[in-house]
């Protein structure tokens, strides 16, 4: 569908390479940089309305232009330029477009598509045996490239997303989360440098020992005080093959209390520590599968769709334990003895075993399923929690035997399973519960494009019932609309966060999507 753009009248400029220079003094900038950038910047429809969308397809904000960079000096040049207006435009960087609510957007200013940037030559691996192993990877770069790049070596990162065509820089923009967080922690602890573009248009190296207080920032910052350009990742040595594991619960708290003892055996290098745990619900009248993964055998469909619709709610416990040739021959008792005593349903326990590589891009298959049916780039009415470890029960109670049963969501996987907060750096800018084990909840829903805020009068009541509650949730992708919102969901971190916004983007022109500081 076409979009009719308004193009604010200083943008008629910086698309004219001549009134462009004579614009600027040529002190700031020299001509080949202004040349790149009025050449990288596009206006055109296609170009538009691409920037003036994403995956949740609920908000539409078109930008005025959208710069193509060829390397980062277009993206120093951009925000140097945005910089020297007596009224700066607002600049966002976008990777592949997977946020839901217009956090990439950057109405009447300008989005900075980061896959220009893409090339193989931007993730680089050294290092050696005794001092580790680590990729160079751009910030533009998807995650499953990343993957593919380091497996060449025998490496691999040990914290990831469960999708992985998403980019670095977002998901360090945000956290980084899955099944592997409870162990290594988030993608954002798992990062030893940053190269950061900030908002005054400074490359900066950093690290927690040198720029600290940008590299914290950074980390988990939505994007406010820079754009990450590159990320040094440590790498270990990968595994061949992962054996998946699935087991059904019928009661809440046998199913929690086992999560909370699998995830307590956590340690890097502990003997018995699973590398992945997730769970999630199944759901009345739902397939037993979903488009995130196909795990339980066709044989076995019509019995677990049975004891769903008895119940209402069954609840999945998914592990995974990986292992190569040397590990193979202890990974069945190790795995035994992980799962020893847990009170998961009497036959109801189902294995798979797959390469490492199928099983970190589970979710790959589904995305093409989807696609080919035309129901992929649909409206995303998600809604993403963290939940305190002591208020599940009440949120199994309030949320998802009450109001997920009442208005049947079982559009999209609902995402259950809890991380510990020891694996967070508290001194970074992303935002969890205050307890040490707390739950990631994650309502992933579809909808038709007649019909998706609907679906989110459902999250609104979810929201509205923590909140009478006080359960003292936090947002993980978090969407407020006022800056009191998010000061209270920034809590104590909310005055630093202010401090740190003046001194890396005073003109407050990065990432006005979430609307933080440009509400």
């Amino acid at each position: 569908m076409a979009i009719n753009f308004s193009i604010p009248a200083y943008f008629g400029y910086m698309l004219s390479i001549t009134r462009l220079k004579s614009f600027i003094p040529k002190s700031l900038f020299p001509d080949d940089d202004i040349t790149a950038v009025a050449a990288n910047l596009r206006h055109d429809s296609a170009a538009l309305n691409s920037a003036a969308t994403d995956f949740g397809h609920m908000v539409t904000d078109p930008p005025a232009a959208v710069l193509f960079p060829s390397s980062m000096n277009d993206i120093i040049s951009l925000i140097k330029l945005a910089n020297s207006l007596p009224v700066p435009f607002n600049i966002a960087a976008k990777g592949c477009g997977h946020s839901v609510r217009g956090q990439a957007m950057a109405r009447n200013g300008v989005v900075v598509e980061m896959a220009s940037l893409n090339n193989p030559t931007r993730i680089s691996v050294s290092g050696n045996a005794s001092d580790g192993f680590f990729a160079d990877v751009g910030g533009e770069q998807m995650w499953i490239d990343v993957l593919n790049a380091t497996l060449k070596h025998g490496l691999a990162p040990t914290s990831w997303t469960d999708y992985l065509y998403l980019t670095v820089g977002g998901t360090l923009s945000n956290a980084g989360i899955s099944g592997q967080t409870f162990r290594y922690g988030p993608q954002i602890s798992n990062v030893v440098e940053l190269d950061v573009i900030t908002g005054k248009g400074d490359l900066v190296s950093c690290s927690a020992e040198r720029n600290w207080e940008l590299f914290h920032s950074v980390l988990g910052g939505l994007g406010q005080f820079g754009i990450i350009i590159r990320a040094r990742i440590p790498l270990f040595p990968a595994p061949n093959r992962v054996k998946w594991v699935r087991m059904l619960y019928t009661n809440f708290s046998e199913f929690t209390e086992d999560q909370e003892r699998l995830i307590s055996i956590n340690g890097s290098k502990q003997n018995g520590a699973l590398d992945y745990l997730e769970g999630l619900l199944l759901m009345h009248d739902g397939p037993p599968d979903n488009w995130r993964s196909s795990f339980f055998p066709p044989s076995h469909h019509s019995t677990i769709i049975s004891l769903v619709n008895q119940h209402s709610i069954i609840y999945c416990l998914e592990v995974a334990k990986y292992y190569d040739h040397t590990s193979r021959h202890t990974l069945d008792k190790e795995l035994d003895d992980s799962l020893n005593g847990l009170r998961f349903l009497s036959g109801y326990k189902f294995e798979k075993d797959v390469s490492y590589v199928e099983f970190l891009n589970r979710v790959r298959s589904g995305e093409l399923s989807l696609k080919s049916q035309g129901l992929w780039d649909v409206p995303h009415p998600w809604l993403n929690l963290f939940v305190p470890k002591s208020r599940i029960a009440e949120f199994n109670s309030g949320v998802f035997k009450d109001i997920v049963l009442k208005q049947k969501m079982n559009n999209g996987p609902i995402l259950v399973y809890p991380m510990n907060r020891s694996k967070w750096d508290d001194r970074m800018t992303a935002v969890i519960p205050d307890e040490e084990v707390f739950y990631t909840i994650g309502f992933l829903n579809s909808s038709g494009f007649d019909n998706w805020e609907a679906m989110d009068e459902v999250n609104k009541e979810i929201l509205r019932f923590c909140n009478s509650v006080d359960m003292k949730i936090k947002q993980y992708l978090p969407h407020y609309r006022t800056q009191a919102d998010w000061a209270n969901h920034f809590g104590h971190k909310w005055n630093r966060i202010q401090d740190t916004k003046k001194q890396f983007d005073p003109n407050m022109i990065l990432s006005p999507g979430h609307k933080i500081f440009n509400s």
